[in-house]
């Protein structure tokens, strides 16, 4: 019980979680994930610097080889979606299949250990009354990574610690600094590991996507302009559209098919209510009726009011009670109450 496997990325969160916990006495482990060649937080320097963090611990650390398991289901993935004309949410989809289930995996099976770490902020409790495990918001809400974790399940939250939960990032540079950390000052990845690695979304699809020359069209189907690929492009975007109008125009929507970028004014990218389905409740069981909640359709939108109503083969409709602007197809609608993640899925269609 007073063993932990931490997943270390070599930045400056997961260090600290490393050192906090080896710190109340725990039997600290730490382990990094290979997800890929090149540069990127969790690979090459980051390996480094993550085993350079276990040694000034002294604790053992241990590398294993997903890369095959990250083109699966990140790579591929991202790429089949794009090129459909939707927007994938890669980082929901990385923590689940990659991080969280694998090293929950290798703990057991090689480590002897039921308990992994990371340097989340976010926090989990157990609720007695409902025998659930419930996933809460940071402390911190301008850091809280809960919207991510919506797709954990049970079995992953009941073997899940995240030491940084109840506290503010000032905080975690705070004791990095104070304990020495090697990583202390690292500066924070500012985005994706795919797109550090490559520069670009852009750049990342182009070596996997062919350019493909079509129109961008207005609502009625008139010409408006060319793209070379509708993966450049996602729903609510405005610039780079490379087209003249009287009017600020916006991405309405990607007909992969027939290779167009539909384009319109801004009251035409907003709507009343979406489809969810890849639906995973969290905190609390599937509700039998709608309910009322607050949901996020990106990680930095706002939380606003609406109405979730359950459908069949785990797929939700979110009503919101405002129309809401760019709701994406392949991003994530998380929804809450209060700071409790009641649930979340993927964003299939708007209505």
């Amino acid at each position: 019980m007073n063993k932990v496997v931490v997943g270390l990325s070599g930045g400056v969160d997961s260090s600290t979680a490393a050192a906090i916990l080896h710190a109340q006495g725990y039997e600290v482990i730490g382990l990094t994930l290979w997800l890929m060649k090149g540069k990127g937080q969790c690979c090459s320097e980051g390996m480094i610097d993550a085993a350079y963090i276990c040694e000034q611990l002294g604790v053992p650390h241990h590398v294993v080889d997903i890369r095959d398991v990250f083109q699966t289901n990140i790579v591929d993935f991202l790429v089949t979606g794009y090129s459909a004309g939707i927007t994938p949410l890669p980082c929901s989809q990385c923590n689940k299949t990659v991080k969280f289930g694998p090293m929950l995996q290798y703990a057991r099976e090689n480590l002897g250990c039921d308990r992994i770490a990371t340097g989340h902020y976010a926090r989990i409790q157990y609720d007695e009354a409902t025998g659930r495990y419930q996933l809460l918001r940071a402390v911190d809400r301008n850091k809280d990574q809960s919207y991510f974790l919506y797709d954990l399940s049970q079995d992953l939250l009941s073997g899940s610690v995240f030491p940084l939960g109840e506290m503010h990032k000032a905080d975690t540079r705070r004791i990095a600094g104070e304990q020495g950390l090697k990583t202390a000052d690292k500066p924070e990845s500012q985005d994706l590991c795919l797109v550090e690695s490559n520069g670009s979304m852009r750049a990342f699809l182009d070596k996997y996507l062919a350019p493909k020359t079509g129109d961008i069209v207005d609502t009625t189907g008139k010409v408006l302009g060319q793209h070379e690929g509708v993966h450049h492009y996602t729903i609510g975007q405005r610039k780079g559209l490379g087209i003249a109008a009287a009017e600020p125009l916006y991405v309405i929507s990607l007909d992969a098919v027939n290779n167009r970028v539909v384009v319109g004014d801004r009251t035409k990218a907003t709507q009343p209510e979406c489809t969810v389905g890849q639906v995973n409740w969290v905190s609390i069981a599937e509700p039998s009726s709608p309910i009322r909640a607050e949901a996020q359709v990106r990680y930095r939108s706002t939380p606003v009011p609406v109405t979730v109503i359950p459908l069949e083969n785990s797929r939700v409709r979110i009503v919101f009670d405002e129309p809401q602007f760019s709701i994406t197809p392949g991003q994530a609608a998380v929804w809450y109450d209060g700071e409790k993640v009641l649930g979340g899925g993927i964003i299939e269609q708007f209505n």
